[in-house]
């Protein structure tokens, strides 16, 4: 651990921050030239950091300069593929205040586990640094929102990694929705059918020697290390995780949103389902449904981490239920035919920024110091990431519930009637679970107040918005 106090830490980058201007990148306020090379150091670097490094490799004028980890064991194979393609060789740091500290670093690209994604967030921007996270942008809404606060105090450009905002033929999809020429939207859903085996039990341990388990905990409460926790399986444990509905989940939460046009926060949010099929460490529902009131449409969404069959035709995918017919794995198909059609032109095309995937538009965003040039701006990740974070403190505020034919939750609703029929299906037929003798968690129905991202006269949940910080890995109340 640095021997620096947080206090010291943000007066420096706080004044460091100061010295930015608009056409720069560096917190020594230099403009970045054409020819300049753009400084990147990758934090977290096992499963999707190898992604983010094999990336910025591919993209000329970048250089990694930095691997971030309290991992000490994930820096030989990073450092291998850099040298073998560019011929350099990055420092390694444990603790991401060490590259902070570095004037020459113009960008830290995150793909931490999700708890450490809107302080690291924070803390670059106000070390002058831009910024590419990975999603979910937030563990937390309040979280999230810092986030985006403080992205645009600093004037950082700051990219969420949902990809699929950078794929022109989702963009057209949403260009021929808000077109209204298939007729009104009634249905945006969100299918995450991935399946996730069980964990079984780890006992608490000594953690391995190379990795220091304080900073890998950062914002979260102090704990045992067990093997469950580094590398994967933090994401079914809700300290540092958001269940597959935040992980494999927010790429689809991201696109059914995005369908709705104009869409931020829902007026409502309620969410059921469970951990079926075995018994192991992990806390988070395999099976989840969560549907979002937005007025004239309603966004419904699936979990599913037992073996299941396809819903039209998708696992992982979105599936749009338009007054004309259904939108479904880039096909129409019209009302009541089960054969497709072109879908109809409209006169945007699926224009997406420059620089091609979402790295590239990242890279070009940086270059241009345009943030109207990303195509996944760090707001429209956080009320993507909320959505998910919304539907987890309802199903965490609820109750244990026994499996008895139509969810009362979903009364005079047919569409999530006919998810939640379909969820006891696939439970009972699809994974043999005798429903008589079961129960799921049917979560508390949720009031929004979108303008404050609050929930309407309930405490219990407003509580869930934020989470108790462990010194010095707090998240500011306000952006100061």
């Amino acid at each position: 651990m640095l021997k620096q106090t947080r206090r010291s830490f943000l007066k420096n980058t706080l004044a460091a921050a100061a010295t930015i201007t608009i056409a720069g990148t560096k917190s020594t306020g230099r403009v970045l030239g054409a020819n300049d090379a753009l400084r990147i150091g990758v934090a977290g670097l096992h499963g999707r950091g190898g992604s983010h490094v094999s990336a910025y490799l591919r993209i000329p004028g970048v250089d990694i300069t930095y691997l971030i980890d309290p991992d000490s064991r994930t820096f030989a194979s990073k450092l291998s593929q850099i040298e073998k393609k560019n011929g350099n060789k990055p420092k390694t740091v444990t603790d991401v205040r060490h590259a902070l500290e570095d004037k020459n670093l113009d960008v830290i690209s995150i793909a931490t586990p999700n708890h450490w994604h809107s302080l690291m967030t924070i803390w670059a921007c106000q070390a002058g640094k831009d910024v590419y996270v990975e999603k979910p942008c937030s563990h937390n809404v309040h979280e999230g929102r810092i986030a985006v606060e403080t992205a645009r105090k600093y004037q950082r450009i700051v990219q969420h990694g949902t990809q699929s905002r950078s794929n022109s033929t989702w963009a057209r999809v949403a260009e021929i929705v808000k077109s209204g020429k298939l007729g009104k939207l009634l249905v945006s859903r969100g299918l995450c059918y991935k399946p996730r085996g069980s964990i079984g039990m780890k006992p608490n341990s000594s953690p391995p020697p190379e990795i220091d388990f304080s900073l890998w905990l950062g914002p979260a409460g102090d704990r045992p290390f067990h093997a469950n926790l580094v590398h994967y399986n933090w994401h079914w444990f809700w300290d540092f995780g958001n269940g597959d509905i935040g992980n494999q989940g927010v790429h689809q939460m991201d696109i059914a949103r995005w369908m709705i046009p104009d869409a931020a926060l829902p007026k409502s949010v309620i969410s059921l389902g469970g951990r079926f099929g075995y018994t192991d460490q992990g806390e988070t529902p395999n099976t989840q449904i969560a549907v979002f009131d937005y007025g004239r449409t309603q966004l419904i969404f699936e979990v599913r981490g037992l073996l299941t069959e396809k819903y039209q035709d998708e696992k992982i995918g979105n599936i749009l239920q338009l007054e004309a017919g259904i939108i479904a794995g880039g096909k129409f198909y019209p009302k009541g035919s089960k054969k497709s059609e072109p879908l109809p032109s409209v006169a945007g095309n699926g224009q997406r920024g420059p620089g091609g995937d979402n790295f590239g538009n990242f890279v070009a965003a940086v270059r241009s110091r345009k943030p109207s040039h990303l195509n996944a701006d760090i707001l429209e990740g956080h009320l993507s990431s909320a959505l998910c974070h919304l539907a987890n403190i309802s199903y965490r505020l609820g109750e244990s519930v026994p499996f008895n034919g139509p969810s009362r939750a979903f009364a005079a609703n047919p569409d999530a009637q006919e998810t939640f029929a379909r969820m006891e299906q696939h439970l009972a037929q699809g994974n043999n679970l005798k429903l008589e003798y079961t129960t799921f968690r049917l979560g508390r129905r949720l009031a929004i107040d979108a303008k404050t991202e609050s929930f309407i006269n309930d405490p219990d949940a407003n509580k869930l918005l934020t989470r108790n910080y462990r010194k010095p890995f707090v998240v500011p109340e306000k952006v100061g």
